[in-house]
């Protein structure tokens, strides 16, 4: 097998968009459910919120891909408060339960026949983000370095990606540092603690997850524009749970863990499905036992008993602290 690729392949793949956009969905599942402690089961909605907003603003009412952005932001902010209003005053299943079918149904109605000719349906919205690329200050060709070289518009989107993971990671960290962090940790470790101290529990909750799902929002734009393609099917219940499983694997209630979960999580799948099709193409894999079409489910199923150790030898995850994860969510 030829190991240089697979090596450089699983790099690429460690700082490619895939990674940039679920280290935002995670450090917005992170402000929820590391910090706070609230389930939210439903982050795929917030993805789908900040990318269709912005591809039915440019393509359906033909306004500026900026304008859909604002607009993407707007509509993260009004679905935390729609899911977050009447739940968040009970327990925390009832949000885990409200936001997973929130979720749901938003992929649903986007990819229904009925909305087809606002959302495209089954095929999506495709093409709209012409106006960012026109932006790219860089010239044609590839730059880079090793492993990590990419075309002008690729490395594009991952210079905004990444100053956008950046960005989120900074807000988070002087967030979680002020006094209004200190509550919403408080609020994680006991609410009632917290309520006879005269906080505003319900309140704080509420504005915890309209952040952490703006950012999520922000990661959705990420995916759509730099596929220049908007598809339902992208933003299902496996998207909330790689974004989870980002946030366990670098560690909850971690600045950085999210982001190096991401990063790990996305080098594991890639290194894990090379190894799989190098291995399948030189007939070291019999096709009795996988095929080259199984190759991308197998990869998940690997990767995800390799995870299982994680809880054994280090539950508090990479970069997580095991004081922060004894905690009880409400």
């Amino acid at each position: 097998m030829d190991w240089g690729l697979i090596v450089s392949e699983t790099l690429r793949a460690a700082v490619g968009q895939e990674a940039i956009v679920f280290a935002l969905a995670a450090i917005g599942l992170n402000l929820h459910f590391g910090y706070t402690g609230l389930l939210n089961f439903g982050q795929a909605g917030f993805l789908a919120m900040g990318a269709y907003s912005t591809g039915i603003c440019v393509e359906y009412l033909q306004w500026s891909l900026w304008a859909g952005v604002g607009v993407g932001i707007v509509a993260a902010i009004v679905l935390a408060l729609i899911l977050g209003l009447p739940t968040l005053r009970l327990r925390a299943d009832y949000l885990a339960i409200v936001t997973i079918a929130a979720a749901e149904i938003i992929r649903l109605i986007a990819r229904s026949v009925t909305f087809g000719h606002i959302t495209g349906g089954s095929s999506g919205i495709n093409g709209y983000a012409d106006a960012f690329y026109e932006l790219n200050p860089l010239g044609d060709g590839t730059y880079g370095f090793g492993p990590w070289r990419f075309d002008d518009n690729r490395l594009w989107v991952l210079m905004v990606g990444w100053g956008l993971v950046g960005l989120s990671s900074l807000v988070v960290l002087l967030l979680v540092r002020s006094p209004w962090g200190r509550v919403i940790k408080a609020i994680r470790e006991d609410e009632d603690a917290a309520r006879s101290l005269g906080k505003n529990v319900y309140a704080y909750k509420v504005q915890s997850l309209v952040v952490g799902g703006v950012i999520g929002a922000f990661g959705g734009m990420v995916f759509a524009i730099g596929n220049q393609s908007v598809q339902a099917d992208n933003y299902g219940t496996a998207t909330t749970f790689l974004a989870l499983t980002a946030v366990i694997l670098g560690g909850t209630a971690r600045v950085p863990g999210p982001v190096g979960g991401a990063m790990i999580l996305w080098g594991l799948i890639s290194f894990t499905e090379n190894i799989l099709r190098q291995a399948s193409a030189e007939g070291l894999l019999p096709t009795a036992i996988i095929s080259g079409t199984q190759v991308g489910i197998v990869r998940f199923m690997l990767v995800g008993l390799a995870l299982m150790a994680l809880p054994i030898f280090r539950p508090q995850g990479i970069f997580g602290n095991r004081r922060e994860i004894t905690f009880e969510t409400r």
